[in-house]
């Protein structure tokens, strides 16, 4: 199948090479020349393990290419993917600038029956406006439908691989033929539904997971009047086979590029559609007050962070990514810095993107030992794998007197890091 993508970033990088992977003819768009060069170099402008080798191995085997121009890409394919972004407006909805520019753009090119696809994520009802946008640009007959995506950051090429499932948003049996066979290779688990039942999945499943995370934060913070240990509640609810064990992630709240995002447009959605009382409404207000609140916890329990020096482990939102969007790091050092703490930092893969936005008085380590000399405190935000399995006793030694490990991610069992010299402070715990 010939197959153009349009739109380069973390969802369209992967979604192209998954798909030239399965044989199909993919052509990658971008009106981004310099990133268009580095991709024909098989150099992604991102982290996600795995993807490097996929986007080479492709475009050696001839499936996958890359262009600024629409007049190349366009008017051979069978199916036109839509992956631009669609960031929140002022007022938390989605913005749809982009998905309407390149609706526009792609008309003229289209060919006889090709399936236009929006794979960005877009509020209910927007394949209607999208569809008057190209039909007064072209007089051949198209079909619209939606595939939203459900990646996660750091797991992007084994999620489209093996997708748990495949949601097709469509108005005609046209394009839930092309679509079906598209992604048969990818899984069996292939749920078809209108277009509008689509894109509310896709938002959906980002909120429900989000307030997972806000649920069992706001259970952390019960437990800490109590002397329960949130991990082991974990355990005691998630035996329950109505709620499960994963997915369960006390800290500093949900962040990233989606989850922040996705919540507060279906909240704006909520309170346009004239829902003022919506759940996501109130989800979202927590999520944004959670940093603060918690560090001025963290404060009460280590007396001052007025001149200490702090070692912060992990800068991007979550591991296995540079990502920073919304990553807790961009919140908590410079809050450090203003209650008068000296800042050393360090993170596997994100210090150059943590750089461009964080203070200028910020140290960089190049690992956690040495961000941590000399430091009157840890401080763990992020779980990478470089940071679970710390020799804590060689940490403590390296520190000065009265050391205090912060655990924001609950990685360390307290009693092992009281016993190598440390103060612990968890969530929850």
């Amino acid at each position: 199948m010939k197959i153009t993508c349009i739109g380069t970033g973390f969802v369209g990088v992967v979604t192209t090479a998954v798909l030239a992977k399965l044989g199909n003819k993919v052509i990658g768009l971008d009106i981004d020349e310099d990133k268009i060069a580095k991709l024909k170099e098989g150099v992604v402008p991102f982290f996600e393990p795995g993807l490097s080798e996929l986007l080479i191995n492709t475009q050696k085997s001839g499936n996958l290419t890359f262009t600024t121009d629409y007049h190349l890409a366009v008017p051979d394919s069978d199916v036109v993917m839509i992956m631009v972004g669609t960031p929140s407006a002022p007022d938390g909805s989605a913005d749809l600038r982009f998905v309407e520019s390149v609706a526009e753009s792609i008309a003229p090119h289209l060919k006889e029956n090709a399936v236009v696809v929006i794979k960005s994520t877009v509020p209910p009802g927007t394949n209607k406006h999208i569809r008057d946008l190209i039909g007064s640009k072209t007089t051949k007959v198209f079909h619209l439908a939606s595939v939203p995506e459900f990646l996660k950051e750091g797991t992007a090429v084994e999620d489209t691989l093996h997708p748990d499932r495949v949601v097709i948003g469509v108005e005609d049996e046209f394009s839930k033929e092309v679509l079906t066979k598209l992604h048969e290779p990818l899984t069996s688990n292939i749920l078809v539904m209108n277009p509008e039942s689509a894109q509310m999945t896709k938002y959906a499943a980002n909120n429900y997971l989000a307030t997972r995370i806000t649920f069992i934060n706001q259970i952390a913070d019960l437990c800490e009047y109590n002397g329960a240990d949130i991990e082991e509640v974990i355990k005691g609810i998630g035996a329950d086979r109505r709620i499960g064990p994963g997915y369960w992630y006390p800290g500093l709240g949900y962040g990233g590029s989606c989850f922040p995002k996705d919540v507060k447009e279906i909240a704006a959605y909520a309170k346009k559609v004239g829902e003022p009382d919506s759940l996501f409404i109130k989800i979202n207000a927590l999520n944004e007050a959670r940093v603060s609140r918690k560090l001025e916890q963290f404060k009460k329990e280590t007396g001052t962070f007025s001149n200490k020096t702090v070692a912060v482990l992990g800068l991007s939102f979550k591991k296995n990514t540079n990502d920073t969007r919304v990553a807790p790091s961009l919140a908590v050092i410079p809050w450090l810095i203003s209650q008068g703490a000296t800042v050393r930092a360090t993170d596997p893969q994100a210090v150059d993107e943590a750089k461009a936005l964080l203070p200028k008085e910020v140290v960089y380590a190049k690992d956690a030992y040495a961000a941590a000399t000399n430091s009157d405190i840890i401080i763990l935000l992020v779980e990478w794998d470089d940071y679970t399995n710390l020799d804590l006793s060689r940490l403590a030694k390296l520190m000065k007197a009265n050391p205090v490990f912060i655990d924001t991610r609950n990685q360390y069992e307290p009693k092992t890091v009281i016993n190598a010299g440390f103060k612990y402070i968890g969530v929850g715990r």
